[in-house]
Formats: C-alpha cells, sequence, structure tokens
C-alpha cells in the first residue's frame, strides 16, 4: 500500500479538523518513516526481486522492528503520547486520531502484502498478498485515495483544485510504481520512498495555508 494509506489522512482530518493535514500525512507513513532509516542502516533488510509480487518487487523479509504488529501498535502509542505532549489544546480525541492513523498502515499493509508481516519479533508472518492482483490492488488505492479525499473536501476548508490536482498526481505515481521498473537497489528504494513521503507532507502542508491577499500600495 502506497497512496491509498493517505486515504486515511484525508478522511482522519475531517474526523479532527484542529489535526494538521500535514501530521496526519506523516503518522499514516510512520512506519515506513522508520522504516527507511532502518534499512539504510541494515537493522531492517528488504531485497529486489522482480515478481516476488505481480506488482511490487519488493521481499520485505526482516522489519520487526517497524511493521511487526506489536511494534506497530508501540509506534501507534508512542504517536498518541507525543501528539498530547506537542499539542495539548487539542485533546485526547485528536490524539487518538493520530495514533490509529499510525495504526491504520499495518492493517491496509495486511491487505496488500504478501506473508511478510510479522506478529511479534519476526514470527508468525501475515498478509493477504492483493499486491498479486494488480487491478485490484491499484483500485483499492485509488478508492481509498479519492474516498478520503472526498471527505475531505467536506470540511469546506480545502482547495478542492489542487487537492485533486495532487490526489491525481500521487495517483499517477502509483501507478508507475507498480508497472514501471524496479528499484536499482533496497538503499534506492528507501531513499526514494523517504523522499516521497516527506514531499507529500509538505505539499499538504502548502495547501492547508491560508490565502494570501495582496493589496496594492
Amino acid at each position: 500500500m502506497f497512496v491509498g494509506h493517505y486515504g486515511v489522512s484525508f478522511a482522519a482530518r475531517k474526523t479532527a479538523p484542529s489535526v494538521p493535514l500535514w501530521v496526519l500525512f506523516v503518522a499514516v507513513q510512520l512506519l515506513d518513516f522508520v522504516w527507511a532509516p532502518l534499512v539504510l542502516l541494515g537493522i531492517e533488510k528488504v531485497r529486489i526481486v522482480p515478481g516476488i509480487t505481480a506488482s511490487n518487487p519488493l521481499d520485505l523479509y526482516y522489519m520487526p522492528y517497524t511493521h511487526g504488529l506489536v511494534a506497530a501498535l508501540l509506534w501507534s502509542t508512542g504517536a498518541f503520547v507525543v501528539y498530547r505532549l506537542a499539542r495539548p489544546r487539542d485533546g485526547r480525541k485528536s490524539a487518538l486520531v493520530v495514533a490509529a492513523a499510525v495504526f491504520s498502515h499495518w492493517v491496509l499493509d495486511f491487505v496488500v502484502h504478501r506473508p511478510d508481516l510479522p506478529l511479534y519479533d519476526d514470527t508468525a508472518k501475515v498478509g493477504l498478498g492483493l499486491w498479486n492482483s494488480p487491478a485490484l490492488a491499484l483500485g483499492l488505492e485509488a478508492a481509498l485515495l479519492f474516498g478520503g479525499m472526498w471527505l475531505y473536501l467536506q470540511t469546506g476548508t480545502a482547495r478542492r483544485m489542487a487537492t485533486a490536482g495532487f490526489c491525481v498526481l500521487m495517483l499517477a505515481i502509483q501507478v508507475y510504481v507498480f508497472f514501471g521498473p524496479p528499484p536499482v537497489s533496497d538503499k534506492a528504494a528507501a531513499l526514494t520512498a523517504i523522499a516521497a513521503y516527506i514531499v507529500f507532507a509538505a505539499v499538504t502542508r502548502a495547501l492547508e495555508r491560508p490565502w494570501r491577499i495582496v493589496t496594492p500600495a
């Protein structure tokens, strides 16, 4: 799962209006935000194996610290605590929404991954394997992304055309990920992923900034 995670961000923004959208964009990808540096450091491991699934060449064979079920629950709890401390005025509900956004990553990955998500440590790995059905996987990504975007647009505060255009661009990137060439290495995959997550969060922060009206001097 890639851009589909962001559908949760958009939907969560409608549920918790006080939480900045860029925070939710980071939250839904927090597990991967941590995964990428751990891969670069050689702590978690991935191989590029074209054909291991029909739409994704990543053999994610060791990632207990980020994508294990117990690990995901711990990261979600940590996100709750950090958000409560950083923005106490937003209240408990907003912090719970951020925590749920973090945990949603594992839930959606469970649907698309092959059995490479450990329940604890590096054992009892699970995954429904929707990546082996590219059309269904891409359809799910699009449905989540645009369904969440539609809910977000109902808040009345969004820049509709810019937000819709951004989502179309994200989906185009997803199509390239599915059907384009595989990454040249595990390190390249990690660097590309974290760069995309940072850029996407930065764009959403810009989209939520108030309009500035410039008047003649």
